[in-house]
């Protein structure tokens, strides 16, 4: 008798409304079955997806994989598919997300001049005053969606702050980047529109900062040199641009999907509450760590191409196809994190992915951190009993490719009036 053949393994099905949701058995799969995987994205584009930590790891230090999209050897259906909508357009493609050595050995020297931890640490009282502003405002309330109300306000005033958009120009970036953040499901053009208003406004504040600069990152973008090289105005757009779209989403979702994990995981956010009433920082600093491992805000890191023929976990990879390093599946490899699926605020040994790895690691991790930080810590001293004001199954996660964020987090609490009062004030004042 003939033995009958082993059944078929197929592929759970990627980027549905129900993926969204908790995409993790499916990345589950992947790493145990296809860990380098070639699937269509609902964009028409094929990528090949690398889901296991060692292989993520090295992808995302592999040379070989540009983030030139001029590498991608792409079918015309695919045109224009694989990045920001609207940023060719714009000229706003020559920031550090889409170049490669030796230009983005230049201009990352260049920025970090600007953008250094010094910057940050002094930051650190601005981000605190907008933390409580903010939460001032529906601290009397008893309720608040802390996506709308919170976690998307902070960190772009913040940014615009640091970047040194004026206090009354920064309403108008709050509306392109809510534009931008909807990008999931929204009308690609919309987003495309909000580029275009938004490079339009770059190009015009240059131009000011060149004629009257201040102590901001702007200024510095556009008064650093490296041994007589400058950034170009094209440049210094692009940069400001991608520290504005990256150093915000990021941290929107950092804020988000981290307060949703600690309101679902009761004992890990008492635990917390307890080190940050005693005074101490360590599990605080420890848990935002594990909160960028366990549910982080960017899923998938932004787009690589092969320029050569390469292999990557014994998978073949042929010149120009796309690679997309799955950071939400790596992180939760049980090959490098023990019992990857708990959350464990006090995790030491958490070389998580979550900012990337190599030349491409986040320039703006330690201002993303602060934020975080400072934004958990204040809502669980302030609102200390903070509590879902929906069931877990009705929330909704934005569809986006590379983010990972939800769209609302509808919250309630004990009313307060330990704040300011300042209800109906401008947090940006």
């Amino acid at each position: 008798m003939t033995e009958s053949p082993a059944p078929k393994k197929t592929a759970p099905d990627l980027f549905t409304w129900e993926f969204a949701g908790n995409p993790y058995p499916a990345y589950a799969w992947l790493r145990d079955n296809a860990p380098v995987h070639r699937t269509t994205l609902p964009s028409g584009v094929e990528a090949w997806l690398v889901t296991r930590y060692a292989d993520a790891r090295q992808a995302l230090a592999d040379q070989r994989l540009s983030k030139n999209p001029e590498h991608h050897d792409e079918p015309s259906h695919a045109k224009g598919k694989t990045g920001i909508p609207g940023e060719r357009k714009a000229e706003l493609m020559t920031h550090l997300l889409n170049i490669d050595p030796p230009d983005h050995t230049r201009l990352r020297r260049l920025v970090s001049k600007a953008f250094t931890p010094r910057r940050v640490a002094e930051f650190a009282p601005r981000v605190q005053e907008l933390t409580d502003d903010l939460i001032d405002r529906f601290a009397a309330k008893g309720e608040a969606d802390l996506i709308h109300d919170f976690a998307f306000p902070l960190p772009i005033y913040a940014i615009c702050d640091l970047l040194g958009v004026p206090r009354e120009d920064q309403d108008d970036f709050r509306d392109w980047a809510g534009m931008m953040i909807r990008h999931g499901g929204g009308p690609r053009g919309g987003v495309a529109r909000s580029v275009k208003k938004m490079r339009g406004y770059l190009a015009e504040l240059i131009h000011r900062k060149r004629a009257d600069p201040g102590d901001d990152l702007i200024s510095g973008l556009i008064r650093a040199s490296d041994h007589g090289e400058h950034l170009t105005e094209n440049e210094a757009a692009a940069m400001a641009f991608i520290l504005l779209f990256a150093g915000f989403e990021t941290t929107v979702n950092l804020i988000g999907n981290g307060t949703y994990a600690l309101l679902t995981h009761p004992d890990q956010r008492e635990r917390l509450q307890r080190s940050i009433a005693a005074g101490e920082r360590g599990l605080l600093e420890t848990g935002i760590e594990e909160l960028l491992r366990f549910d982080g805000p960017v899923e998938l890191a932004t787009w690589r191409f092969a320029t050569q023929p390469l292999s990557i976990g014994g998978q073949d990879i042929a010149a120009g196809d796309p690679v997309l390093v799955v950071l939400a599946a790596a992180d939760r490899d049980p090959d490098r994190f023990a019992e990857p699926d708990t959350l464990d605020l006090a995790r030491r040994d958490n070389q998580h992915l979550g900012y990337g790895h190599g030349i491409h690691y986040c320039l703006g991790a330690p201002l993303a951190r602060l934020e975080g930080q400072t934004a958990l810590a204040t809502l669980l001293t302030r609102l200390p009993d903070l509590r879902l004001a929906a069931e877990p199954t009705d929330l909704r996660w934005r569809g986006g490719l590379i983010m990972r964020g939800l769209r609302t987090l509808p919250v309630e609490f004990t009313p307060r009036q330990d704040g300011s009062g300042s209800l109906d004030g401008d947090p940006k004042s």
